[in-house]
């Protein structure tokens, strides 16, 4: 009901390159930049100009892609409308997309319980970076997003989205066992500012964390080696190669001997983790039933994180 070529002026938008705008919507530069030419022809009026060697959206562009998130939001709210007019109640197919924690340890145990009280629901989850989360929301290629609110994010402002609080989960040094903290029973994250570190690759949600996290704590912290997956970033803690964040709902291979130690001493880290559908899209049945299994499922992680129930 929408014009396609919208949604590919606002992943124009929101990466800032044709290139880019193209992956997000599955197609080449050469049909997304053909696309966005088509609308602009249509409708009478230069929607990019070029600057440098890559290109910005003109205020046209602005206030028609200001229109879309109007005319979407309300498609949105119009199904809901639409699902609530029909009988049954909760079905047909509900798409999650969540960031690796998450993935493991709050969506997978939500969707048991709707497939329980909702045997003919289809059920879907594709474990994402939360950046790449809002790109299928904004695609309609997932209808629930749960992620960690990082800086790659669109900020809670952003119409086009509905953004919530989940929970907040603490961050605990992971040492291994011959590290001269490892008897602790609590520690201050700047005790380890001269230690090697074990970190992700930048550019994922868990690099960003960490660099704030030790920034707040007044260093930076030393990364020795990088690895995205916790089985990878284990064995390097458990031979003394550096210490790592792990945040506390995250399970780690017992194959690999490590420490994992509380920070109590102030700034203690934390990530906030939030849901986010498209505007409007709250309320069908369906994706409302959806949020409703997610949130009763974090409550139930308390004490290890604490729940959260307010709207950013």
């Amino acid at each position: 009901m929408i014009d396609r070529r919208l949604k590919v002026l606002a992943a124009l938008a929101r990466h800032g390159t044709v290139t880019a705008a193209a992956e997000v919507c599955r197609m080449t530069p050469s049909a997304a930049s053909h696309q966005i030419q088509a609308l602009a022809r249509e409708l009478d009026t230069a929607l990019i100009e070029p600057v440098g060697r890559g290109v910005r959206l003109t205020p046209a562009a602005r206030t028609l892609l200001a229109h879309g998130e109007i005319l979407t939001a309300q498609w949105e709210q119009a199904r809901a409308d639409l699902a609530a007019l029909r009988t049954g109640g909760v079905g047909g197919t509900l798409r999650f997309c969540a960031f690796s924690t998450a993935a493991a340890a709050v969506v997978p145990q939500a969707l048991a319980e709707l497939r329980r009280d909702h045997p003919t629901l289809r059920l879907h989850l594709r474990e994402t970076e939360p950046a790449r989360s809002f790109d299928l929301l904004a695609a309609d290629d997932s209808d629930i997003a749960v992620v960690v609110a990082t800086p790659s994010i669109p900020p809670a402002t952003d119409v086009a989205f509905t953004q919530q609080a989940l929970y907040d989960e603490p961050l605990d040094m992971l040492v291994g066992p011959d590290h001269p903290l490892a008897g602790r029973d609590g520690v201050g994250l700047a005790e380890f500012a001269s230690d090697p570190w074990v970190g992700s690759n930048p550019g994922r949600a868990y690099f960003q964390l960490v660099a704030l996290a030790c920034a707040s704590a007044g260093f930076a912290p030393d990364v020795a080696h990088y690895a995205d997956e916790w089985d990878t970033g284990a064995a390097l803690v458990a031979r003394g190669f550096g210490v790592a964040l792990v945040p506390r709902l995250a399970e780690l291979p017992y194959r690999h001997d490590t420490r994992r130690i509380p920070i109590t001493t102030a700034p203690v880290p934390t990530r906030r983790v939030i849901t986010a559908v498209r505007a409007g899209s709250g309320t069908q049945p369906t994706v409302a039933a959806g949020l409703a299994a997610v949130r009763a499922r974090a409550a139930a992680l308390s004490p290890a994180v604490v729940p959260s129930g307010v709207e950013d």
